[in-house]
């Protein structure tokens, strides 16, 4: 096949086009070449997708497949203005963060309501516009859909891709804090689902759409797991099979400003429930039934401590320090005494 790649320069992207190019297809990325670097043996073009002619690089192509992850609306709608006509098959990587609710267990994509769109004015969801996120990724689906015959486009939206390369380093908090032993703070409850993708197999899921065509919407997520066994998997695959977890309610967290999923100060991963109780516990059974298939999370945290010790990365980028870990531990076992 001839695949193009809009981005492929970053983690997703990145692994998309290395798989496809290890399956023997010939790979094209378009993009800035700003935010990464391109995967070694892939054509690079670059392009200025800010310009509704920003994809005249590519004129006369015509192209089996594509696979597109872009969060600006405005970019989607260039995309297949411009490639109109020369596409066989179309994946967007949309996200779980179009979903209005999260806090029902057990959600499909039939079942679960949308965010709406966002204003117009909103095209681009970074910065202090994050919170347009969702909505904008909305938009981009309704732009695909608006020109893409639905027998072509495959919508996956994914949920949390975890692996090497990951720029957000949710999952290598993780990894790095079970790699180092100890006494680890462990958030909620042991039986609280988590749910993440291995980047390499939602790669080779949209390399596989093109081949196969498949179509339709899917969530682009494994099966939930408690988070008991999410950490024992992780500790297992860094080496540390037994890893001492102390869990520690979520109010006595909050209480203490640890903060939930990402950033400074925060326990990635954990979100506080009930009213986050179905992000990380949605029924991907649909999904598994057309082709997304999973590796042993063991088999990814292995992987993620290797790119992270080659890659010689200094540290996590926020996350709860050792220092903040110690003294929220002292207090919990203090007042549990």
């Amino acid at each position: 096949m001839r695949i193009l790649v809009l981005g492929g320069t970053v983690f997703l992207g990145r692994a998309v086009a290395r798989h496809a190019r290890d399956a023997g297809h010939e790979v094209t990325c378009a993009a800035r070449g700003v935010a990464g670097t391109p995967v070694p043996g892939v054509r690079f073009v670059a392009v200025d997708r800010d310009s509704p002619q920003g994809l005249s690089m590519l004129e006369g192509e015509t192209f089996d497949a594509v696979v597109d992850v872009t969060r600006r609306p405005s970019h989607a709608r260039h995309a297949v203005a411009a490639l109109a006509g020369r596409v066989g098959h179309w994946s967007y990587v949309s996200t779980g963060s179009v979903y209005a609710d999260h806090g029902t267990p057990g959600g499909t994509v039939a079942t679960t309501p949308l965010l709406p769109p966002p204003p117009p004015e909103i095209d681009d969801p970074t910065g202090d516009a994050q919170q347009w996120y969702g909505p904008c990724k909305v938009a981009c689906e309704e732009a695909f859909r608006a020109v893409v015959d639905e027998q072509r486009l495959f919508v996956c939206r994914a949920g949390l891709i975890v692996g090497p390369e990951d720029p957000t380093e949710r999952f290598g908090y993780w990894v790095r804090r079970l790699a180092d032993g100890g006494e680890v703070l462990a958030p909620g409850t042991p039986d609280a689902p988590v749910q993440c993708v291995d980047v390499a197999d939602l790669a080779g899921w949209l390399v596989r759409a093109g081949k196969t065509g498949l179509a339709g919407t899917y969530d682009g997520i494994g099966a939930p797991m408690p988070r008991a066994a999410f950490l024992a998997a992780v500790a297992a695959g860094v080496g540390r099979p037994q890893p001492r977890l102390t869990w520690v309610d979520q109010d006595f967290l909050i209480e203490r400003d640890v903060r939930p999923w990402a950033g400074e100060r925060a326990l990635p991963l954990w979100l506080p429930l009930p009213e986050y109780a179905g992000f990380m516990a949605r029924d991907v059974s649909a999904s598994l039934a057309a082709g997304l298939t999973t590796r042993p999370l063991a088999e990814t945290a292995r992987a993620t401590l290797e790119w992270l010790g080659a890659a010689h990365r200094p540290g996590v980028a926020g996350g709860l320090s050792r220092e903040d870990e110690t003294n929220v531990l002292r207090e919990w076992h203090g007042r549990r005494a």
